[in-house]
């Protein structure tokens, strides 16, 4: 029997009786957050058994991975993913930040560059240099067609791509679904961009997390590793993958993530890179991990449904606004191209913020003059942030 999680979704409980990050921002200000990238429903009833379960042992002191985690993440991905990866390949992690500031440091020598694609998730551009690296920023195409038409849709542009790439050039940062963008890489340009790495010999670390949230629920995810381990093994050796529940299963405040590195000496070079700083995973994120993989797939495919329909709400209000925005293949993310009004209001997320909306800046991402929207809310929150975005941008265009 298909189970009915609309409830939870269309009125989630007030965030800020446990002081959340998304709703602090704004505490005491009449503005709806709609910035950071969690989402407002709580975790699916599985979890949150699994979890108070754990609470009622009593027990919250150090705690490795349950013996059979590692058997339920294989079977997940020959599942999922069409990918038979092995037990051994398995790194856990506290969070994907910070495997992406390791696999910098693991892949990159001193004065050696990392190449990335913009607008991007902002530690992408800030992890190389961070840790004494150099970024190199390749802007993602914008269909031209597309965008007249109010559709912003991205691809790959090679030969920007290939006039970036310096000598020391060591790694490709890639973000598989595309954050903020929300667009699914082609397999032809996967194809080329593995045989682009294989060619110039980089390394690939690619940060999955979003693969979940592939929002028709039936296209399947293509781990980039997979594409490299088509040509051979050798190649999948030049391979991290980055991954974790926190985006599709709401847990990023459990501190829990994996890296999937295929080659033992990269994986040995990557647990040296944490250099005994680095907090291993939380006991309850371990936990809440083995619940979501074993029996968080109903409330997923709920969670789609109920995200579907918020894109589509958001695609309207912003078709009504004449603002060209991505229409998100995946995540629940939606770039909003604002420099029409930049003229008239200055930074555009500073102002939507004074009309009592919160959302992310595109200049964090590599991409003054945009803004992203984050669509995982309550049914009445989003209502009325729309109802404010409109009404604001109207006002504007009248010239009120």
């Amino acid at each position: 029997m298909t189970r009915d999680f609309s409830a939870s979704f269309d009125s989630p409980a007030d965030r800020l009786e446990w002081s959340a990050t998304k709703w602090e921002k704004y505490r005491g200000r009449d503005v709806i957050p709609l910035w950071i990238a969690d989402m407002d429903y709580p975790v699916a009833p599985a979890i949150q058994r699994a979890v108070a379960a754990h609470v009622r042992h009593g027990n919250y002191g150090y705690m490795s991975a349950p013996r059979e985690l590692a058997g339920d993440l294989v079977a997940y991905h020959a599942e999922h993913y069409g990918w038979q990866i092995e037990p051994g390949w398995i790194v856990w992690l506290s969070g994907l930040v910070l495997g992406i500031n390791l696999a910098v440091k693991a892949c990159c020598g001193d004065g050696e560059s990392a190449l990335t694609f913009s607008p991007v998730y902002p530690p992408f551009l800030s992890a190389a240099p961070t840790q004494g690296r150099r970024t190199l920023e390749v802007p993602l195409a914008l269909d031209e067609a597309a965008w007249r038409a109010g559709d912003l849709r991205y691809h790959i542009d090679f030969a920007r791509l290939d006039a970036a790439l310096l000598p020391d050039t060591r790694l490709l940062l890639l973000c598989h679904p595309h954050n903020p963008v929300g667009s699914l890489f082609s397999r032809d340009e996967l194809d080329a961009l593995a045989d682009f790495c294989v060619c110039h010999d980089l390394y690939v670390c690619s940060d999955e997390v979003h693969c979940d949230l592939i929002l028709d629920g039936t296209t399947p995810h293509v781990p980039f590793a997979r594409v490299l381990a088509a040509r051979s093994s050798t190649h999948l050796a030049r391979s991290i993958t980055l991954h974790g529940p926190g985006k599709v299963f709401n847990l990023a405040g459990l501190g829990i993530a994996w890296a999937i590195i295929p080659d033992a000496g990269l994986r040995k070079r990557f647990r040296a890179a944490k250099q005994r700083l680095v907090p291993e995973a939380c006991c309850f994120g371990y936990t809440a991990l083995q619940a979501a993989l074993r029996a968080g797939e109903p409330w997923r495919q709920a969670l789609l449904a109920r995200l579907r329909r918020n894109r589509d709400q958001v695609s309207a209000a912003l078709d009504a606004m004449h603002l060209p925005h991505s229409h998100p293949a995946a995540t629940y993310l939606t770039w909003i191209d604002t420099r029409r009004l930049v003229g008239k209001v200055g930074n555009a997320a500073q102002w939507f913020e004074q009309q009592g909306v919160g959302l992310s800046d595109g200049a964090d991402f590599g991409a003054p003059g945009f803004v992203r929207l984050n669509f995982a809310a309550g049914s009445a929150v989003l209502d009325e942030a729309l109802r404010r975005m409109q009404e604001a941008v109207y006002r504007l265009d009248a010239g009120g």
